[in-house]
C-alpha cells in the first residue's frame, strides 16, 4: 500500500492493482500534462497534472465501489480503471485532443492500444485484469463503467474541485462526499437515491460557474487556439507524426515547438504570454440570429472553418496567421442527462429539476465565437470577420475599448 497526501481529498491510500500501476510510465508520464491545459497564462496557480486528477478519481471510486457495496473482481478492474482513464491525453491534455482525433481518429478515452502492451498490461494480467476490459470501463462501458465516465462520474467530481482549489475561485465546491456515498445502481443504470436532487444540482451549477471563469476565460480559449495552430504547423513541417504528437508530454512539445521553424513563432508568444488579442467575441444570436438555426459558422467543419479564416485574412491583408477562428460545439450539458430516483421511478435530472433547465438555458448565453488576431491587427480582422461570417456588428465586434471593459468583467489575468 502507498500513502499519498493529497491537496484535495487529503491522504489517499492505493492498494492492489493501483498501487503496482502508479510506477508504470504511462502513468508517470500524466506528472508532466498539466490538467488544465494553458489556463495557467490565466491563472498562475493552476499547475496541478493529470496525475494528482487521476489520484483523485481513484480515491472516489473506491468510495463509490464501497457505497454500492462492490468488492471483488469488478472492483478491482474499476479502480484500475479509475487511475488509468487519462493515461490517453495528449500534451496540455484538452487544449489539441481534436487536432490528435483529426488525424487519428483516437480521443483520449481511446486506450485499448496504451493499455494491451507494455508494462500496463503486465500489470493488469498478473493481478488476473484483461487489459481490453479495462480499456472498454476507461470509455464508461458496463454497468459500473459509468463510475469512471458518465454523468455522473467521479471524473467531474474531482476536477470540478480541483480546479477550483487550484484557480482559486469559489465556485467549484461540491458536497463529493454525499455524491459518492448516493450513488446506486436500479435496473443497471446508475442513479442518485431518493432525495438527492439538489446534490445533482450543486454538480451542475459548480459547472456551469466554472465554465466562463476557468474552462472558456477568453485568455484561456486564445492560447488554446494558438497552441492548437502551432501543433498543426510542427505537423506540417517537421517529421513529428500525429503518433507521436499524441504521446508526447507539455515539455516535450514546447521543445518540438521551439525547434520548428513553422511553429516557433507561436511557441515564442506563448512562452512569453505574448497572445493574441480578441477581434471578435460574438454571442450565439450574433452568430445565428437564432439559437436553433442551422447552416452556419457553428456547424462548418475543419476544412469549413480553415477557409474561412484564410478569407478573413485576405479581406484584412494580413497573413494567414494572423487570424484564428475559435468556434465551440453548439451548448449541450451532458450532466442534465443525469438520473436520479424520484419515487422509485428513474427520471432524467433536467426533467425534475427548474434550475437545471435555467442553466442550460445560461450555457447559451455565455458560448461565445471568437476570432483572435495580433494586437496590431485585431481593427483590421475584427472587421473583416464580421463581414465574412455576417455577425451582428454591435454584438459581435470588439474594440479597444471594449476589451478593456471585459478585463473588468473577468476573473484571472487578461
Amino acid at each position: 500500500m502507498t500513502t499519498i497526501k493529497d491537496s484535495v481529498h487529503d491522504h489517499i491510500e492505493v492498494t492492489g492493482v493501483a498501487d503496482a500501476l502508479l510506477d508504470t510510465p504511462p502513468v508517470q508520464r500524466l506528472r508532466r500534462i498539466h490538467q488544465l491545459g494553458t489556463a495557467n497564462l490565466v491563472y498562475p496557480s493552476a499547475n496541478h497534472t493529470r496525475f494528482e486528477h487521476s489520484l483523485g478519481v481513484y480515491h472516489l471510486a473506491c468510495e463509490a465501489l464501497d457505497g454500492l457495496g462492490e468488492d471483488g473482481t469488478r472492483a478491482k478492474r474499476t479502480r484500475a480503471a479509475a487511475l488509468l482513464h487519462d493515461v490517453g491525453h495528449g500534451p496540455f491534455s484538452h487544449t489539441i485532443e481534436d487536432l490528435i482525433h483529426e488525424h487519428t481518429g483516437k480521443y483520449h478515452d481511446d486506450v485499448t492500444d496504451l493499455l494491451t502492451d507494455g508494462d500496463v498490461a503486465r500489470v493488469l494480467t498478473e493481478h488476473g485484469l484483461d487489459p481490453e476490459r479495462v480499456a472498454r470501463m476507461v470509455r464508461g462501458e458496463g454497468e459500473l463503467g459509468q463510475v469512471v465516465a458518465g454523468e455522473l462520474d467521479v471524473d467531474r467530481m474531482d476536477y470540478l474541485v480541483r480546479d477550483a482549489h487550484h484557480t482559486g475561485v469559489p465556485y467549484g465546491t461540491i458536497d463529493h462526499g454525499r455524491l459518492v456515498r448516493e450513488l446506486t445502481i436500479h435496473d443497471g443504470e446508475l442513479v442518485l437515491d431518493e432525495g438527492n436532487v439538489q446534490t445533482a444540482e450543486s454538480l451542475l451549477l459548480a459547472r456551469a460557474l466554472m465554465n466562463p471563469t476557468v474552462y472558456n476565460h477568453h485568455v484561456a480559449r486564445i492560447s488554446k487556439a494558438m497552441l492548437r495552430r502551432a501543433a498543426e504547423r510542427l505537423l506540417e513541417a517537421s517529421d513529428t507524426t500525429p503518433g507521436d504528437l499524441r504521446r508526447m508530454d507539455d515539455p516535450a512539445l514546447q521543445v518540438a515547438l521551439r525547434e520548428c521553424d513553422a511553429s516557433a513563432d507561436f511557441a515564442r508568444r506563448l512562452d512569453r504570454r505574448d497572445l493574441y488579442k480578441r477581434a471578435v467575441w460574438a454571442e450565439m444570436a450574433d452568430v445565428t440570429g437564432d439559437v436553433f438555426a442551422d447552416d452556419t459558422v457553428l456547424d462548418a467543419d475543419d476544412d469549413e472553418l480553415r477557409d474561412y479564416e484564410r478569407e478573413i485574412a485576405d479581406r484584412a491583408s494580413v497573413d494567414r496567421d494572423a487570424v484564428l477562428l475559435d468556434v465551440q460545439s453548439r451548448p449541450r450539458m451532458r450532466e442534465s442527462d443525469s438520473r436520479v430516483l424520484v419515487n422509485g421511478d428513474v427520471r432524467p435530472l433536467d426533467e425534475q429539476s427548474t434550475l437545471v433547465r435555467a442553466l442550460q438555458m445560461t450555457q447559451r448565453e455565455q458560448w461565445r465565437l471568437g476570432v483572435y488576431a495580433p494586437a496590431d491587427h485585431t481593427q483590421s480582422v475584427g472587421r473583416a470577420a464580421v463581414d465574412v461570417l455576417g455577425l451582428d456588428i454591435d454584438g459581435a465586434l470588439v474594440t479597444e475599448t471594449t476589451q478593456s471593459q471585459y478585463a473588468l468583467d473577468d476573473f484571472g489575468e487578461n
